[in-house]
């Protein structure tokens, strides 16, 4: 796409905004990421969501994280089949591929 007005160095000098964390007293302070879980995922390219396998995790639990339903563990181990081969070992730093639902 081009436009008339393609600049490298682009003016945003009459943006407007404020920048807020929800703390209210405005001033700087340290990000509150207490109710962060330990796991962690992120989408991946092909539509999936990668997700890191923490301690105490097992299919059924992901997938209950990640589908409301227990028994879509299958799903997951079927995307995953190369790095799992037997679904009821997994093993904490685990990389996942979690499908679509």
């Amino acid at each position: 796409m081009t436009f008339s007005n393609d600049n490298p160095n682009a003016d945003f000098s009459d943006v407007g905004g404020s920048s807020t964390t929800g703390n209210s007293s405005g001033a700087g302070g340290k990000a509150d990421f207490s109710d962060v879980s330990a796991g962690s995922s992120s989408t991946t390219a092909g539509g999936g969501t990668t997700y890191v396998v923490k301690s105490g995790d097992n299919l059924s639990k992901i997938a209950k994280r990640f589908y409301g339903d227990p028994s879509k563990w299958k799903k997951i181990h079927a995307a995953n089949s190369d790095k799992i081969p037997n679904p009821d070992l997994i093993h904490p730093g685990l990389q996942l591929t979690i499908p679509d639902a």
